[in-house]
């Protein structure tokens, strides 16, 4: 019998102590990595090139500020439906466990909602559809990520966050590779992409093979029950703060960049339309291999010296560096710098940020809840990035936002500097 069977033959408590997982659990692993490349890959390809080439189309005017609009009410959206969500699914008690049904409906209901924005024409349209896809994005996500905490020992959360960075990092930059080469056809793009992601969560739930929850104890609604299960975490939650606050800063660095890569190559380095999709994939694919290649070795790195703060924070330096070099240079050029350097930063990051947060849980009973909104630093930092980077867009041009990502990923590193209960 297989480690990971006998983990999975006793009753489930919602998490694993090392004694029990003595070797890596490499299929959980996969099944985390595919199901978040499915998930990011074709919402990046979507967020970061062809929703604002459908924004463009309908605003040309305003397309800046009006995708600052769309990324600000799905910064709401996103921050209610991962708490929400995420404690809906540790109460979750059915044969197919707490995870599997919200990762199946998730994907369904983001793909039904990916394949409905060419049909949207107004910015009002696109504003409400956006709101929709944050729910359903969300409910696939949050459970994804909770796996991780419900099935993978602390002594091998390193190595499984790094096979799940694997996965992340490709969906956020493939995913943009994909997206490019649909720029000049919008709507079979929204298509295509929405039958990748409606596979993410049969995909995710038939390898991990999650375990009922049907033995794992009730709880009753009553007040007491839904404050602990949907209130914010209030003791012992202090490191969990600050890596919610690095996590947030550290993101909104990278896509402030990535989420006006096409106007900073139109608009900025005045690239016509061939030369913007061509270096587009280019950037997304320089980020790609440096991300798969540094996820690959930090987090078993991270697990064999037993650090997770001292990565991450190398990471941000990293960010930050890459960030600041386009504002030097108008050209093509700098921005490929910036994918390489920053690319290595940002796959130490994805891969050990991970399993910091994971030790810092202040209640593994709340794992996906917790987890959830830590995981707003995710999604909140995809639309805090746009937004503050229409703001410099708007006081000192195209230039500003590099200085932004540069000022942002230092100033994440501080809350992860100030961690105490994780090494």
């Amino acid at each position: 019998m297989s480690t990971t069977e006998q983990t999975t033959a006793v009753p489930w408590t919602g998490t694993i102590p090392n004694s029990a997982q003595p070797r890596r659990p490499l299929r959980i692993g996969m099944a985390v990595a595919l199901g978040i490349l499915l998930v990011t890959g074709p919402y990046m390809g979507v967020n970061a090139v062809l929703l604002p080439a459908r924004v463009a189309e309908i605003d040309p005017e305003g397309k800046a500020s009006a995708l600052a609009v769309i990324a600000a009410v799905s910064m709401v959206i996103a921050t209610i439906a991962n708490i929400v969500i995420g404690a809906l699914s540790d109460l979750t008690r059915s044969r197919w466990g707490r995870r599997a049904p919200w990762m199946i409906g998730g994907s369904i209901g983001t793909a039904l909602t990916l394949a409905a924005v060419p049909f949207v024409d107004t910015i009002g349209g696109l504003i409400t559809l956006w709101c929709v896809l944050q729910l359903s994005l969300n409910a696939a996500i949050a459970p994804i990520i909770a796996v991780i905490s419900d099935r993978v020992a602390p002594q091998h959360r390193g190595t499984i966050s790094s096979i799940y960075s694997l996965g992340f990092s490709a969906g956020i930059y493939g995913g943009q590779i994909v997206g490019a080469q649909f720029l000049n056809a919008g709507s079979l793009g929204f298509f295509v992409l929405a039958g990748l992601i409606l596979l993410a969560g049969p995909v995710c739930a038939i390898l991990m093979r999650e375990p009922s929850s049907l033995d794992m104890p009730k709880r009753s609604l009553d007040r007491r029950a839904l404050l602990h299960s949907f209130a914010l975490p209030a003791r012992g939650a202090r490191d969990y703060y600050l890596a919610l606050i690095g996590k947030l800063l550290i993101v909104g660095a990278k896509f402030a960049i990535s989420g006006y890569l096409l106007y900073i190559l139109t608009d900025y380095m005045l690239l016509g339309g061939d030369d913007t999709a061509r270096y587009i994939s280019l950037v997304s694919l320089c980020l790609m291999l440096t991300a798969f290649g540094m996820g690959a070795i930090a987090g078993p790195i991270s697990d064999k010296i037993k650090r997770r703060r001292l990565p991450v924070v190398i990471a941000a330096g990293l960010i930050a560096i890459g960030a600041i070099l386009p504002f030097f240079n108008a050209s093509p050029w700098a921005l490929i710098a910036y994918a390489l350097i920053a690319g290595i930063g940002m796959g130490m990051f994805n891969s050990v940020d991970q399993a910091l947060n994971i030790e810092v849980l202040p209640d593994p009973d709340t794992a996906a809840k917790d987890l959830g909104i830590l995981n707003l630093a995710n999604t909140g930092g995809q639309v805090l990035g746009p937004i503050v980077a229409a703001a410099a867009i708007a006081v000192a041009g195209y230039q500003g936002i590099f200085v932004l990502a540069c000022a942002l990923a230092v100033l994440g590193a501080i809350p992860i500097l100030l961690i105490r209960s994780v090494r």
